[in-house]
């Protein structure tokens, strides 16, 4: 069993499980009856593991270099920390060891997107990660 991190509205894997976006809002002009069928997230999204729309402002202007990437990351660490977000992440360490599912964001690349920090605070806690 483990978790996905994967990028919303993609194919989805075999075995890939339940989708979970960690989004901010919905897929503009998507409507709720398409999220499943579009490859989005199943049922629900958790935006409490997306960063804060300030934040979400900033990183627009992060990904432009390392610098100010590396100053997203730390905030957005910061606002992990907080309870309803540590909590949440604590959750889906424990599920990631019982089933199969997945967590994403919209981003294209993973690598200037809070999913891959996502990634690494999920692991240092001990989930089974894909």
């Amino acid at each position: 069993m483990a978790i996905r991190i994967v990028r919303l509205g993609t194919p989805r894997e075999k075995d890939e499980g339940l989708r979970i976006g960690t989004v901010r809002r919905p897929p503009r002009g998507v409507p709720k009856s398409e999220f499943a069928k579009r490859d989005f997230y199943d049922v629900l999204w958790y935006p409490v593991l997306s960063p804060t729309q300030e934040l979400v402002a900033e990183a627009l202007h992060a990904a432009e270099n390392d610098k100010e990437w590396r100053a997203f990351v730390k905030k957005f660490k910061a606002e992990m920390a907080e309870p309803d977000a540590s909590e949440t992440l604590d959750l889906l360490v424990a599920l990631s060891h019982t089933a199969n599912f997945s967590v994403g964001c919209y981003c294209e690349d993973e690598a200037r997107c809070h999913r891959s920090v996502l990634r690494e605070l999920l692991t240092a806690r001990g989930a089974e990660v894909v």
